[in-house]
């Protein structure tokens, strides 16, 4: 297995440490089975999230995670490569709105994303909490979690 994580942080301090997310990041990969994985993780500002969002996607305003899987393999392909863009701002909004810690948030937007650049997806709107993407990331974010929020972030 072979799995190569990068961690950036675009002038914002995340509030969870790069190693962890790295953990994260294999921790998921290994679990859906996926031998092999390129993915970098981007924590960035609100306003370039909106730009990506806009850009990219074609949708307006802020959101707490983009994820882009670069290789054109189905979901159980031996190889994946992505990118991930979570801005911490918005996911500290979102932390706050439904009680949880913001340490749990930022690594539930990893394995979101992890899971997007796998293969996975999910409805819009209310419906995607509904959807078997959004079962297995509760699960995965359960289980993984935990030891990703034991360390607060410097630089990621």
């Amino acid at each position: 297995m072979s799995v190569g994580v990068s961690v950036a942080a675009d002038g914002v301090r995340p509030s969870i440490a790069g190693r962890r997310v790295e953990m994260l990041v294999r921790a998921v990969v290994r679990a859906e089975g996926v031998r092999h994985a390129l993915i970098s993780v981007a924590f960035v500002r609100p306003a370039a999230i909106a730009r990506i969002n806009r850009t990219y996607l074609g949708r307006r305003g802020r959101t707490d995670v983009i994820a882009f899987a670069l290789g054109s393999g189905p979901a159980d392909a031996a190889f994946a490569v992505g990118d991930i863009y979570i801005c911490p701002d918005v996911a500290r909004r979102n932390a706050r709105a439904w009680g949880v810690p913001i340490r749990q948030e930022l690594a539930r937007l990893v394995v979101h994303g992890v899971l997007h650049v796998l293969g996975h997806d999910h409805p819009d709107g209310d419906a995607r909490v509904d959807s078997p993407m959004w079962r297995r990331q509760e699960r995965l974010v359960r289980r993984f979690a935990t030891a990703a929020a034991g360390t607060a972030a410097g630089a990621a």
